[in-house]
């Protein structure tokens, strides 16, 4: 477990790391989540060294809204004097979202124009 939390840690130093030289517009950590993904392809052995551990933090991933949900929480009194702007887009962002899912979920569902089923 110590491993798998470690091999995490690094993968997010690297990405802070490579964003912070090179003045990237993208998040650290999902630049190194990305990372992670190139490393889990390449490497089966690495995927399932990290498979036990990924899968239990994965059922208590909800603990780790907790944070966030404090610091909505403390943030409060900023947020209050904006409830209209917060509410417009939340409703945009869950629209935009419905009509993507939508569209992409048409898209797979039709499958390939061009298979050999065509």
């Amino acid at each position: 477990m110590l491993t798998t939390f470690s091999i995490l840690l690094l993968f997010q130093c690297l990405g802070e790391g490579l964003a912070y030289a090179f003045g990237l517009p993208v998040p650290g950590p999902v630049i190194g989540m990305l990372l992670l993904l190139a490393a889990l392809a390449a490497s089966p052995r690495l995927l399932d060294a990290m498979e036990a551990t990924a899968t239990e933090l994965l059922r208590h991933l909800s603990l780790l809204f907790v944070p966030a949900g404090v610091g909505i929480m403390v943030s409060a009194s900023v947020l209050r004097g904006h409830w209209l702007a917060i509410v417009v887009s939340v409703i945009a962002s869950t629209a935009l979202t419905l009509g993507v899912t939508a569209l992409v979920m048409r898209a797979v569902a039709s499958g390939p124009k061009d298979g050999p089923d065509a």
